[in-house]
């Protein structure tokens, strides 16, 4: 159910009833200003906006890293992918300096049919998406010939398909709670609190109130104490409501059929990084993650956090992406190889149970 509209200011004596009222509903719009903060972020960083319409139609937004001083190091590029939610500025705002910092240069694009970025095409797979990705890249000035990519949930599925389709672009991937080994059974089998794709859809696409309750005490470790429901409302007012049936569809393009046995081989070192608690993507996916890729992988396990590490632990999350690009050197299974093992042997141990309201959902 929408939420109620609300009220309208009276009507001026010049008639401009409309634009007044739109223009007090914005003022009013507690995500709308913080929308407007995570946009000015970027820009005070110095991050530029761009748009790249490509051949088929698509047009990729993203966001390009400030121009190099003269004279100074050229910075690596990494590219910046964001999970299924709101578009990029809201995931990837907190990271932008010290990145910068650490002498990265971050390019981060709105997938199709998040922030700015569609497409007429009627392709919804990673795949699709991973491609547009890599034309808008490819068509910017001064393009980078190879970049880091980072990818979180549904943006390390497409850093996945970009490893695969595109290896002389790709040279190092870390992947955020991206369950790219999940397989359609699983739901069947009681891994996810969800028992079909449809209801899964409900939870992630919130057009009520209560799904997105829902959702974000699944997301959250320590979900937060104080969500006002005119809050939730105007969050779904504003985030929510657009291009719903194309990325229901992209959620179907994601599951359906999904077999791990389909699922290839990518030869870039990986980092895996995962939260100990994720209730959206279970540990167990991060362990098939990590043993589908074998040696070229590395599994990092953040305690006490959920799905959504990078709204949780930001600075841990932050300083595990900068180790691991910035330094090629940097490896992780040392320091937590009986982390990931005794979690091996736990999930070995369990078996399914039935699902109830605290299982993971997908």
């Amino acid at each position: 159910m929408p939420p109620p509209p609300l009220p309208a200011p009276p009507a001026s004596a010049s008639g401009e009833a409309g634009g007044g009222r739109r223009r007090w509903q914005h003022r009013l719009s507690p995500t709308l200003v913080r929308d407007r903060c995570y946009t000015r972020a970027f820009r005070s960083a110095g991050l530029r906006s761009a748009s790249v319409p490509l051949p088929d139609g698509a047009i990729v937004h993203l966001w390009l890293p400030p121009p190099a001083a003269a004279g100074a190091p050229c910075p690596y590029p990494v590219l910046l992918l964001h999970g299924f939610g709101a578009s990029a500025t809201w995931q990837w705002a907190p990271f932008l300096r010290p990145l910068l910092a650490a002498g990265l240069a971050p390019y981060v694009p709105d997938l199709i049919f998040f922030g700015a970025s569609a497409s007429p095409a009627a392709d919804r797979s990673p795949a699709y998406q991973a491609a547009c990705v890599a034309a808008a890249m490819a068509a910017l000035p001064g393009a980078p010939q190879r970049y880091a990519v980072v990818g979180v949930s549904y943006g390390g599925f497409v850093a996945y398909h970009l490893a695969h389709a595109f290896p002389a672009a790709v040279e190092r991937l870390v992947l955020i709670a991206a369950g790219v080994c999940l397989e359609e059974a699983d739901l069947a089998a009681g891994l996810f609190a969800v028992e079909d794709i449809n209801e899964a859809a409900s939870v992630l696409l919130p057009q009520r109130p209560e799904d997105l309750r829902r959702l974000v005490g699944l997301t959250f470790c320590q979900p937060p104490r104080f969500m006002p429901s005119c809050f939730i409302r105007d969050y779904i007012r504003v985030m929510c409501t657009e291009n719903v049936k194309e990325k229901t569809e992209l959620l179907y393009a994601l599951i359906n059929g999904r077999k791990l046995s389909d699922l290839p081989k990518i030869n870039q070192q990986t980092l895996i990084i995962w939260g100990e608690k994720d209730l959206v993507f279970p540990l167990e996916l991060g362990l098939r993650l990590k043993r589908h890729l074998g040696d070229t992988s590395e599994l990092v396990i953040v305690k006490n956090t959920g799905h959504a590490i990078n709204r949780e632990k930001p600075a841990e999350l932050c300083r595990l992406i900068k180790n691991y690009i910035a330094d090629p050197s940097v490896k992780y299974r040392d320091d937590h190889k009986g982390s990931w093992k005794k979690a091996i042997k736990r999930f070995a141990r369990s078996s399914l149970r039935k699902v109830d309201s605290s299982r993971s959902l997908l």
